[in-house]
């Protein structure tokens, strides 16, 4: 049965320099083998589009080996099992894992994540706020950020999916928080939607007296998802003991040759601050741990989220350079209508 349907694959055609392109992509067809033993067939319902895509096709040295040439692009993907000869999935188990950017997955469960168990929630937050997403906002702000009540908290990316999880986890500590994003509808999307206390639009000319007002208190936690001049702003403020997260870099081209400009040891020592990068792969033994508490703030409406939704394999290959430019609110989707 598995080996009568084509599964369309968007594979790395080229390798970038910077953000990836839609030219770097292909999309090509595979007939889907007969299952072997102890595997199962996954229908990919949602693929994800993250900014950490960018550093898996990149040959500048990453956490994770760059996606080959002629490979299917390494992504998040939901679905549902639609055949199995695995004792562990059964046919109708809706499951994520690194399953890829294509229609189908044949699988051992070696890229499998977890089960959904969520049936009362939308089978998309699994790879969002209540996947690699939330979770990330969960562990980096809570065992590296250690926000406590009263201290001030800024996020720059606030309005993406990980910056709005950020900004909500730390209200819920108690704190005051501050959002970094860019252009006026994001700002708003900060205040009105996810409870910022204020919010910065980076792309305005007086950026850094709107931080500096917007902090007049100093900055307590800042939470990194941008690098650059966003942050040399921010560390301008950081009080006694402040704790920086590393979480992304995005403001980073690329990393060959190795970028110059202001450095923030002096920062740092005359703070006594620490700065941390953060990994979620180095949580993943307590990735259930986060889901339960996240699925019970959105259960609750203590958690918000916002999703853009696109439809079909076709937008699979331009998604990560739109990412980079703003062009997204929330966090970015590929739906599929694989087999209906």
């Amino acid at each position: 049965m598995s080996g009568q349907r084509v599964n369309r694959r968007v594979v790395l055609k080229s390798r970038p320099v910077g953000v990836p392109q839609a030219d770097h992509f292909e999309i090509v067809e595979s007939q889907i083998p007969e299952l072997a033993s102890g595997e199962f067939l996954v229908r990919n319902d949602y693929l994800s589009v993250e900014p950490a895509m960018r550093g898996w096709v990149n040959a500048a040295a990453n956490y994770s080996d760059a996606v080959g040439i002629g490979e299917v692009m390494r992504a998040f993907a939901a679905g549902e099992v639609v055949a199995s000869r695995h004792e562990s999935y059964a046919v109708g188990d809706k499951v994520m894992g690194m399953l890829g950017w294509q229609d189908y997955c044949v699988t051992n469960g070696d890229p499998v994540r977890r089960k959904v168990l969520e049936g009362d929630l939308p089978l998309t937050l699994s790879l969002g706020i209540l996947g690699i997403n939330g979770v990330t906002a969960y562990f980096a702000l809570g065992e590296i950020g250690q926000p406590r009540a009263g201290e001030t908290v800024v996020v720059s990316t606030a309005a993406g999916a990980v910056g709005s999880a950020v900004g909500q986890l730390a209200k819920l500590a108690g704190c005051r928080t501050v959002g970094i994003a860019g252009g006026a509808d994001k700002v708003r999307l900060c205040l009105d939607e996810f409870g910022f206390d204020a919010a910065v639009d980076y792309k305005d000319p007086n950026f850094a007296q709107r931080l500096a007002e917007a902090c007049p208190s100093g900055v307590d936690v800042y939470y990194d998802n941008t690098s650059g001049s966003i942050s040399d702003a921010v560390l301008r403020h950081i009080n006694k003991f402040a704790r920086i997260v590393i979480c992304g870099t995005a403001s980073v081209q690329s990393w060959d040759p190795w970028p110059t400009g202001p450095r923030p040891e002096r920062h740092l020592l005359n703070k006594s601050a620490r700065m941390q990068g953060f990994l979620v792969w180095d949580y993943e033994h307590r990735y259930e741990e986060a889901v339960g508490q996240l699925a019970a703030w959105v259960r609750s409406g203590q958690l918000r989220y916002r999703e853009e939704i696109v439809d079909g394999m076709e937008r699979a290959p331009g998604s990560i350079a739109e990412l980079y430019s703003g062009a997204n609110i929330g966090k970015r989707l590929i739906r599929l209508e694989t087999g209906r």
